[in-house]
């Protein structure tokens, strides 16, 4: 079933559409924007952490993040190696993004937290987090700023 490493989904094409989204936690205290392709594919993963939260990966370039308010409301959890940093809002508790292991210069965004109406496509790959060092390379890539 996770068989399949994850493509490089966030290697821009010249020919590719950005735009910028806003995104926010649950009670709004959280507030952020995010550049990104207007087709997209992001990871579901099925660590611990990820599949008790349904958290959808979409990977990004610091470069093309915002944080606009709540820097203040945020909290960080880590486990295990501690490289992960995942902030969660104090007052709602929700994790609308996080910096990821396998990309510390870059972000993970939650798609659900973003506007998804606003995307042309998106694609859905699965991808093996409970077997993390055998996989996490093939998501190196998606941070990088010429992606």
């Amino acid at each position: 079933m996770y068989n399949d490493p994850p493509s490089l989904c966030l290697r821009i094409k010249s020919s590719m559409t950005m735009q910028t989204l806003n995104g926010s936690c649950h009670c709004g205290r959280v507030q952020f924007e995010v550049t990104v392709p207007k087709e997209v594919v992001v990871q579901e993963c099925n660590c611990s952490i990820c599949s008790r939260s349904g958290y959808l990966h979409l990977i990004v370039p610091k470069s093309r993040f915002k944080l606009l308010q709540g820097e203040d409301n945020l909290t960080t959890y880590t486990f295990d190696t501690h490289e992960a940093k995942h902030m969660f809002c104090k007052t709602c508790g929700i994790k609308s993004f996080y910096i990821p292991r396998s990309n510390p210069d870059g972000y993970s965004v939650n798609l659900r937290c973003l506007d998804q109406d606003r995307f042309d496509k998106v694609t859905v790959e699965l991808f093996d987090g409970k077997n993390w060092e055998q996989n996490a390379h093939t998501l190196q890539h998606l941070s990088d700023d010429d992606a």
